[in-house]
């Protein structure tokens, strides 16, 4: 079984993420390519100390960019969108 934080790679805070969390206490997070939703769920309770409800995952592709004439990509990444049971919160600006 992997470390926690090694699963967890960071919290993804954008305008859409910080919605969800406030509407329907689901928080979103940047996740080791490798991991599953079993091992997503155990490393989010044992973090934050929460109850959680549902995970669903996506891989997300890595946009191309260009610099000059050069053209390259963005690495690809997954993520994991956790639902957490009624009455549970967790702090994602508490660090920043």
């Amino acid at each position: 079984m992997r470390d926690p934080r090694e699963v967890i790679i960071r919290p993804v805070v954008t305008e859409r993420s910080t919605e969800l969390g406030d509407a329907l206490g689901a928080y979103t997070f940047v996740v080791a390519k490798a991991a599953n939703k079993i091992e997503i769920r155990r490393a989010v309770e044992q973090l934050f100390n929460v109850k959680v409800a549902g995970v669903r995952t996506m891989n997300v592709r890595g946009k191309w960019r260009r610099v000059g004439r050069s053209l390259g990509r963005r690495p690809a990444y997954k993520k994991a969108i956790v639902t957490l049971a009624e009455g549970e919160k967790i702090d994602v600006y508490e660090g920043i």
